[in-house]
């Protein structure tokens, strides 16, 4: 039997990643995979906050709409990725977005511990772009043509 297919949507994509490069390869990826359409940075943790409590510049929320998927690095300045799950699932308004830790971490307690506050998935960033492009594959797959997320 063939699975029906869903119909192609645009998402919105939080990205809080500190480092530049991995910004810049995961977007790289996203594009390669056609997920890019709706695609929004932050640099550290407060800056994630500020935009998913629309504080500051993210007031405008035409501009800068909640996200259907986070993808969140665990150390970054202010405020790291840890901190930032604990406060998404602590927010009634914000738990329910997936949120998929994206780090160069692949420490056992680093896993244990964001699996305990409830993030969705952990995905150790490959070295290679190919491994990032192959990544972010697995995660439109996933993420997209398979689960069904909320609109926000």
């Amino acid at each position: 039997m063939e699975a029906i297919p869903k119909e192609k949507k645009a998402i919105t994509i939080l990205l809080a990643d500190d480092d530049e490069e991995d910004r810049m390869l995961t977007e790289e990826a996203l594009e390669e995979n056609n997920i890019s359409d709706n695609l929004h940075f932050v640099e550290d943790g407060e800056e994630a906050m500020d935009y998913l409590q629309r504080r500051g510049k993210y007031a405008d929320t035409k501009k800068y709409p909640l996200p259907e998927l986070i993808l969140l690095d665990l150390n970054m300045p202010k405020k790291d990725g840890r901190e930032v799950l604990a406060e998404i699932k602590n927010d009634p308004k914000l738990k329910g977005i997936p949120v998929v830790v994206l780090t160069t971490s692949n420490a056992p307690e680093d896993i244990e511990k964001m699996y305990g506050l409830g993030v969705n998935s952990f995905i150790t960033k490959p070295v290679s772009y190919a491994g990032m492009a192959l990544a972010m594959k697995s995660l439109k797959q996933y993420w997209l043509d398979v689960v069904s997320l909320p609109k926000r």
